[in-house]
């Protein structure tokens, strides 16, 4: 699957990728606010690659993207719909290196994932999942019209976990 926006290409994710996933994986926003997944190594992030969102593209036909700069071939993160065992509905999921936050390459990506999940896909309802401390996530969750529903997770002495939807007219 590839998708173009204006300034953005999203492609699936090769193993090839598996320095930027490292990078982009162990950046402090990326372990804070989506979690360790161990990767120490680029092997570390090959083998997670492989068996997350390569083995999802086979098994559901969806998951985390490449999105990398049209212009430069740069890559500045990932994005994507993915099929949590944990979620009934397709969740949009994306995380971004920190020096590229702030320029709407989140917005600009995630809105063309959910616009081909709801044009091709014939996704009716996306759902996305954030912790209530994540401001920048909760304004792009809200930016892109879904709407708070409930905490789906609330940790003792950690930051509730939210869940946010939006259902399409068909």
């Amino acid at each position: 699957m590839i998708l173009e926006t204006e300034r953005l290409r999203i492609r699936h994710l090769t193993e090839q990728d598996a320095t930027f996933a490292l990078k982009l994986y162990t950046t402090e926003p990326f372990l804070r606010f989506v979690g360790d997944k161990s990767l120490k190594t680029a092997d570390d992030a090959r083998q997670y690659l492989l068996n997350g969102p390569i083995s999802m593209y086979q098994s559901h036909g969806i998951g985390l993207s490449l999105v990398e700069i049209k212009e430069c071939g740069t890559p500045v993160g990932i994005c994507g719909l993915i099929k949590r065992d944990t979620l009934d509905d397709i969740d949009i999921g994306y995380g971004f290196l920190p020096e590229y936050f702030n320029q709407g390459y989140g917005y600009e990506s995630a809105k063309a994932m959910m616009d081909f999940g709801r044009n091709e896909l014939k996704i009716d309802k996306i759902v996305a999942i954030t912790t209530s401390d994540n401001d920048s996530s909760i304004r792009l969750i809200k930016r892109l019209g879904l709407n708070f529903v409930r905490n789906i997770e609330e940790p003792e002495g950690e930051p509730a976990l939210g869940l946010y939807e939006i259902t399409f007219n068909s």
